[in-house]
């Protein structure tokens, strides 16, 4: 089986599992009740008077942070655990194939139930003229942060299988990388750290990068830091999958 092929056969059979169980629709059903109570009362949608998104938006770094860790953790500690793993290597499919199929099917998931937040988009219009390009612009970018915080889940669910252990330390390690750039942070280092080190830092924050994205550029920057953390981390998951099958 060709590479590619082994990515296609692997996601499309875990996007198909998620559906399988009822667990896949209380997770939609969850996030859209969460991203709506949010929105609507804590950012107060209807009384900030501007025809636009950037509240719904704003409340995406938040919600991801609990509820993609709960999406990312079965990824491969449920494997481990059921010692179904061993069974997965003993295919004829590559290490890296496994892990970004399974990675895809996630975060195609997590696109779903984004893209069913679509009613807020009808809304926003049926209410103002708002600037169409920078809500697909969001879109976009909320979903490339989904796959971040994806992406750092799986590999952090490939060390360990724990599903619980892999929950809460991906919330840790997804926490420290969307607060980087915020001021409570730099303010720490801005004292006595050089302005480089404290540029590198703010560099390393999705919430810095996403709400680039938010004002409706697309710059190639945010992207690539996306897209190489992303990278980063299913290279990692492999290089530890590959570990555990040596064993």
């Amino acid at each position: 089986m060709s590479f590619w092929n082994a990515v296609n056969a692997i996601w499309r059979r875990e996007l198909a599992g998620y559906f399988a169980t009822p667990v896949a629709y209380v997770f939609i059903v969850i996030f859209l009740l969460a991203i709506g109570s949010f929105t609507f009362y804590f950012g107060q949608f209807f009384l900030t008077g501007q025809a636009d998104l950037s509240v719904f938006f704003g409340f995406h770094p938040w919600v991801y942070l609990f509820l993609l860790p709960a999406i990312s953790m079965r990824l491969w500690a449920e494997e481990s655990r059921a010692g179904t793993i061993e069974l997965l290597m003993t295919l004829p499919v590559p290490v890296m194939a496994a892990v970004l199929g399974k990675f895809i099917a996630a975060w195609l998931f997590a696109g779903t139930a984004l893209a069913l937040t679509f009613p807020m988009w009808v809304t926003v219009n049926f209410l103002g003229s708002p600037d169409n390009g920078v809500i697909l612009a969001s879109y976009l970018g909320s979903w490339l942060m989904a796959g971040a915080y994806l992406a750092i889940g799986s590999a952090v669910s490939a060390m360990t299988n724990n599903q619980v252990i892999a929950f809460v330390v991906s919330v840790v390690v997804c926490f420290i990388f969307t607060i980087a750039g915020h001021t409570m942070v730099l303010d720490f280092f801005q004292g006595w750290a050089p302005t480089l080190l404290v540029s590198t830092i703010s560099s390393f924050s999705f919430l810095t990068h996403f709400n680039a994205i938010m004002n409706g550029v697309i710059d190639l920057r945010d992207v690539v830091y996306f897209a190489s953390l992303i990278g980063l981390c299913l290279f990692i998951n492999a290089v530890v999958i590959d570990l555990k099958r040596a064993d």
